[in-house]
This record gives structure tokens, sequence and C-alpha cells, in this order.
């Protein structure tokens, strides 16, 4: 069964408050779904270069909570956060305060981390990725239990929540929908067993952004990625919302030229790219009709774009939103 479409936009580095808040009510007239952030704290600098990803400039939970208050019907989400980097009952009480004081908007993304230089920079032991994901899954147990307004009495090899009522309890009732996003088998497996979004990235096992996980990315191995998932879903993978972001995305009438540029700079054919379900190159017809399709062959109805890309993009999420 295909869900209809929707569509988030995420934003790394506003350079004031004014930014921050008039860009998440931007998305919202625009008509997106969501408005995302990352879970990332490094600054300029060694580690960041080491793991050439973009400059991150405000962290997560306050941010959230700055859009959520800057809006008032766009849901509000991180695409993911790392548990590692958060202490397990603080970080779900901070998500259940969002959905309170959101009304209800909050998407709680999930992740078991990857950047090896920036745990390294930060002095955060970076456990192998089974433990890793061992202790998100048991992040989303306690996450799930918290929104809930359970009593808790979470004793496991991770985390401990003991002795008290969960407060305050989600506003959405069966809680906020919990995202899990990753590239690899496992992750993967987890996030179709427990989540209500899986969010298919690339395998960043190498710790850093480069040609392995871009690489990984392409429509075969995306179509693994989506057995993985359906492995781990088991009967109730028609109920998984499949989001991906299109990290590649060029609203453009000439979609060839722009493509044939783009695929050599990531060591693609233009073809490779161009079906690459992480790129979306062309103008708004040529992109529904990719996306339409898309839909039919991977199940992937939430797309992500870029700040960047917002408002080119805009026409596309008017169009098939909802369909």
């Amino acid at each position: 069964m295909s869900h209809p479409f929707r569509f988030g936009c995420q934003y790394f580095a506003p350079e004031t408050a004014a930014q921050w808040r008039d860009t998440a009510r931007e998305a919202q007239d625009l008509g997106y779904s969501a408005f995302h952030l990352a879970d990332h704290y490094f600054g300029p600098g060694p580690a960041q270069q080491a793991a050439s990803h973009p400059v991150q400039t405000v962290a997560a939970i306050p941010a959230m909570m700055a859009a959520a208050a800057a809006t008032t019907t766009i849901k509000i989400g991180c695409r993911v956060l790392c548990v590692d980097y958060h202490h397990p009952l603080v970080l779900a009480k901070e998500l259940a305060t969002i959905d309170l004081l959101s009304d209800g908007r909050l998407e709680a993304g999930f992740g078991a981390g990857w950047i090896t230089s920036e745990y390294a920079a930060m002095g955060i032991n970076m456990d192998r990725a089974g433990v890793r994901i061992d202790r998100m899954i048991e992040y989303v147990e306690l996450a799930r239990a918290f929104f809930a307004g359970a009593e808790l009495a979470f004793d496991g090899s991770h985390v401990t929540a003991r002795d008290m009522t969960a407060v305050p309890a989600a506003v959405q009732p069966g809680g906020p929908k919990i995202m899990i996003g990753g590239g690899a088998e496992r992750v993967l497996k987890t996030a179709g067993r427990l989540a209500d979004i899986v969010s298919i990235n690339f395998d960043n096992s190498a710790g850093k952004i480069g040609a392995h996980g871009i690489h990984s990315g392409t429509a075969a191995g995306t179509q693994q990625k989506l057995a993985w998932v359906r492995e781990g879903a088991g009967a109730r993978f028609d109920d998984v919302e499949i989001e991906i972001a299109a990290y590649f995305t060029t609203v453009t009438d000439n979609s060839q030229a722009t493509t044939a540029a783009m695929a050599g700079a990531f060591g693609f054919e233009p073809e490779a790219l161009a079906a690459h379900p992480h790129a979306l190159i062309g103008s708004v017809d040529e992109i529904c009709e990719t996306l339409e399709r898309r839909r039919t062959d991977y199940g992937i109805s939430y797309i992500t774009v870029g700040e960047a890309a917002m408002r080119a993009f805009a026409p596309v999420v008017a169009r098939l939103t909802g369909t």
C-alpha cells in the first residue's frame, strides 16, 4: 500500500535567530509537512573537515523548540538524534516536552551515530556499531514508554529509568511518530521492526561522508536497503513510512546537462545519477514523474530536501502533497 506524499525541509546553519524562525515559517507556508535539522556539535575545524560534513550552527533540541514556537502546523523533527550524545531519560523528557509545547507536532528521530571525528572531538567513546545500535534500541523503547506517560521500569544494558512516572506524556495520541535512520543492514532491520518512519540513508560505516556512502545509495543499493527494512518489519511493512533525503536536488529545465555535470563530480555515469534515489534533477514535471515512479518502485513517499532547494522545490510540494 502506498503512503501519500509528504515533504520535509532540512536546515543546518542559520546565522541569526530571525533566519531560523523565518525559514521554519516559510517552509510551513510553502506546504512542507516537516522542518528538520540534524544532530551535530563540531564547529569549523579539523574534525568537521575530516568528516566532510556541513557545519551545523545550532544544537538540535533548543533549535527544534524555537522552530516549534515560530510555527503553528508544521511537524518539527531531527534527522536524526545521535543517541550517544544525549542522556536517555533527559532526551526522552526533552522530546516529550517539545511535543507538549508544540501542541503535538514532534517527529522523534533516532540514530546510532556515525561520524568518527565528531566522537573523537567531543571525547565520547565510539563503540562498535552493534553496541551503538543496541543502545539506540533501548533509547527508542524508553521514549515510547515515556511518551505514553508510563511508570518507568528500565534496567537495560544502556538505559536505566525507574521509580518514576513519565511526565509530560506526549500530546499526540499514541505518541509522536518515531523515525530511525541509517544505511547498513542491522540498523535498517531494526528500523523496520521499531520505527513508524524509516529514513533510508547512505551506508556511512566509513565514519565520514565520501564515495563509499554515496555509492551505497544507488538504485540497486536502495533496493537492498529496503529489503532489509522489509525483513525487519515483517507483516507491518505496509504501515511503515519510507523517507529519503534528496541530497542532490536541482530544479532545472536543462536536466541532461545538469545531470552530466553533477555526475562527473560524484564519479557516476549520468544515467546512474539520474536513477540515484537521493538525486532529483529536472523540471517540476520531470521531478514529479520521477517521484511517482520511485514510490511505485521503492515505496518512498516522504522526501526531504535541503533549505537551499526549498523554494525552487516548492511547486513539487504543492503538486504532490497528500496524493
